[in-house]
């Protein structure tokens, strides 16, 4: 370590858990006293400033812990800090740097004092806006960002075409609307809210479509009688998927972000010729790809994007401090459905 473990503290707060339980129960999220986490040779040590809540965390929550974590499990997916101590084979980072991150869902994450992560996973924390704004974007930004340029390959070619992006007021949805709106894209979402769809507007929607109604008709009546280029199915796609092999141009492109709740016809696809996609953030972490370095570089033009303003944060709540019931809580809003944007929890 370039800072030497006594100038830390032996122990830290955290919030974890010590088995799957709904959020109802009052042990399903519990404030800790633990050891720090111990770094390995490509580890920055973090100290956490401020964590945001995710949809994985939740799910996280609700399945039994793994057998390859020690008890108590710490969640946490995104956070912002300061780097206080790294390993000896870190090269990119240096103790004092304020830093944006995702956390590793394979070892213990950010819902405390300190987070060890490897480098690769980490940014520098833009630096004209605050621990919670950044500790908004991390994860979401780089969900939105693999999906449009990774797995729809949307490049600043594609200038002028349409993307469709299934529920654009939340966290993934309101920042790749941003992101395509900055390559010159038509971006079309769709909300079930008054709030949502506001929301959607404000961060670079051009129009928004009512979900819970047939999307086919809405959009022929906004003049896209010819369907769309792309899709992003930030959703369930099962009660969409007739809709969106309607509105799909010939030769398109669909990315599924979430799990689909039943079988889907595929045939469709063939005579359009449509490329069907899949996006799952951890993939390159959890298959130890070779071009896994992509995160810090994701990361690091997510920072910039953010500093010059062609992008903006989607923070919405922030709660403090971070302990237990702020998180119960955080957790609660997003099970019911109830967010818009990310919530953040800041401080100890």
């Amino acid at each position: 370590m370039s800072m030497t473990s006594n100038l830390l503290p032996k122990s830290m707060k955290a919030v974890g858990l010590y088995t799957n339980l709904p959020i109802a129960d009052a042990e399903s999220l519990l404030n800790l006293e633990v050891p720090l986490p111990i770094l390995r040779s490509t580890d920055v040590l973090v100290e956490v400033k401020a964590i945001s809540v995710n949809g994985i965390d939740t799910k996280q929550r609700s399945k039994p812990v793994p057998p390859t974590f020690e008890l108590p499990r710490i969640l946490g997916s995104d956070g912002a800090g300061i780097i206080v101590a790294k390993g000896e084979k870190c090269k990119y980072f240096n103790v004092g740097d304020e830093v944006f991150f995702i956390a590793d869902l394979r070892r213990n994450g950010p819902n405390a004092q300190y987070v060890a992560i490897d480098e690769i996973l980490v940014g520098l924390k833009p630096k004209n806006i605050t621990f919670e704004e950044a500790a908004s974007i991390p994860w979401t930004g780089v969900t939105a960002y693999e999906s449009l340029y990774d797995r729809l390959l949307i490049s600043n070619m594609d200038k002028g075409k349409t993307l469709l992006i299934i529920n654009s007021g939340g966290g993934v949805g309101s920042v790749a609307s941003q992101l395509a709106k900055n390559l010159g894209l038509k971006v079309i979402g769709t909300a079930a809210r008054a709030e949502t769809e506001a929301f959607s507007l404000q961060h670079g929607a051009d129009i928004v479509l009512n979900h819970t109604k047939d999307l086919l008709p809405q959009l022929k009546a906004q003049g896209y009688t010819n369907g769309v280029d792309f899709i992003l199915v930030n959703y369930n796609p099962n009660p969409y998927w007739d809709s969106l092999m309607a509105v799909a141009k010939p030769q398109g492109r669909i990315c599924f972000l979430c799990d689909s709740s039943g079988l889907v016809d595929i045939k469709p696809l063939k005579e359009k010729s449509l490329t069907l996609v899949a996006e799952m953030m951890a993939t390159r972490m959890k298959y130890n790809t070779k071009d896994k370095y992509r995160y810090r570089e994701i990361l690091e033009d997510i920072s910039k994007m953010l500093e010059t303003g062609k992008l903006k944060s989607t923070l919405t709540k922030t709660m403090s401090p971070i302990n237990a019931e702020n998180l119960k809580e955080a957790h609660r809003l997003i099970e019911d459905k109830k967010s818009i944007g990310k919530i953040v929890l800041s401080g100890f």
